[in-house]
């Protein structure tokens, strides 16, 4: 692929947002959170998503980049609040801590 991006990843973009855990539990509640891992790019995933990749996402999904959010990583999220953006991709609200160091 170029370095053009789709139409479908730039509205995604669009749609990112950065939101609180308070914010996101109601949804967790309901069982509709993905959890995206912090190397990963979260639009893309969310494309893929949309684009049905059952390859890339079961890819992921094996690799523990995403999975359905646990009990556990919500408990952490509402103690410790981390920054977390979220795309919405019907059901699914998908969310990622973005990394705090500027080292990698």
């Amino acid at each position: 692929m170029s370095n053009e991006i789709s139409d479908l990843y730039a509205q995604l973009l669009g749609q990112t947002a950065q939101m609180s855990w308070a914010e996101i539990m109601p949804i967790f509640a309901k069982g509709m959170v993905l959890w995206i891992a912090s190397d990963q790019d979260l639009v893309a995933v969310a494309e893929q998503i949309i684009n049905d990749d059952k390859k890339t996402i079961s890819a992921l999904m094996q690799q523990k980049a995403l999975h359905n959010l646990k009990d556990e990583q919500a408990l952490d999220f509402q103690q410790r609040d981390p920054e977390l953006w979220a795309v919405v991709v019907a059901p699914w609200l998908i969310v990622q801590e973005r990394q705090t160091a500027t080292t990698h």
